[in-house]
């Protein structure tokens, strides 16, 4: 018999099973979405806003904290905006030349483009200007994860690695989805409108009355892809739900698997078409 574990998030308790939902005292069984992640451990959690729901796939897996990678891309977009090192979503960065893992990194980059393509080189700069103070004091106002930034190089050196991917800072998915759910409330340490700015960066498609946006992360190893991420929302008939999914394995667990994974599971959520 698979165990139950109850435990408590943001003043709502929530049943951690392999795929249940609790709302106040209600608990709602659903369908495993274990098919979704094999070969790889994972775990899918989402909350919907409007009835202060969570539905959480491996609960255990959803407690576990690992390197955001560049699904952090959303937060320190937002440092950068506030910090006025970076102006608008048009702010121009100019490649230095060095040779990237990517031919679509090779070019002057703004940040809307190092957003949609997880340009590192571009965040290693401007989070460089920042420096580690001002950065800090940001993770620890957000409450990100465990909000260690001391890994990696980047702020002695802006071609050093950064502290996000796969380094000290780490966070879960439970996490991840409080802070979306702060984003959109408004509710973090930043300006309406540089929370707006990102907030459009991350918008993924917009027809048929739903919004999606999201944000993949990955982290390699040895060549092979070991962890990844996709943390995002949907607004649809005036609600909204965010989510965040994670998996890894020894190969192939990456952010655009994470993402395949996520747009599998909302579809048979209903929440996508």
């Amino acid at each position: 018999m698979q165990k139950i574990v109850i435990t408590f998030l943001l003043g709502f308790s929530m049943i951690l099973g392999n795929m249940t939902s609790l709302e106040a005292n209600e608990r709602e069984p659903l369908e495993s979405f274990g098919n979704y992640f094999d070969g790889f451990q994972g775990t899918f959690v989402l909350y919907d806003e409007s009835r202060e729901l969570y539905t959480i796939y491996n609960p255990e897996q959803s407690l576990k904290r690992l390197t955001p990678c560049s699904s952090s891309k959303i937060y320190n977009a937002l440092i950068g905006l506030e910090t006025g090192v970076i102006a608008d979503e048009n702010f121009v960065i100019q490649w230095d030349g060095t040779p990237q893992p990517m031919a679509m990194w090779e070019k002057d980059q703004t940040l809307a483009s190092a957003i949609s393509g997880s340009v590192v080189w571009y965040y290693k700069e401007f989070i460089h200007q920042v420096g580690k103070e001002r950065a800090q004091w940001y993770y620890d106002e957000m409450d990100y994860g465990n909000r260690d930034i001391s890994g990696g190089q980047v702020f002695v050196d802006p071609k050093g690695d950064p502290f996000w991917i796969r380094s000290s800072l780490k966070i879960n998915a439970i996490e991840q989805v409080d802070l979306l759910t702060k984003l959109y409330k408004y509710d973090l340490p930043f300006s309406e409108r540089n929370i707006e700015i990102v907030k459009k960066c991350i918008v993924l498609s917009d027809k048929d009355g739903i919004v999606f946006s999201g944000k993949t992360g990955s982290g390699s190893e040895n060549g092979k892809y070991i962890v990844g991420w996709f943390v995002g929302s949907i607004e649809k008939d005036g609600k909204r739900y965010n989510f965040a999914t994670n998996i890894e394995g020894t190969d192939g667990a990456s952010g655009g698997k994470a993402r395949g994974i996520s747009i599998e599971i909302l579809k048979d959520m209903g929440l996508l078409n």
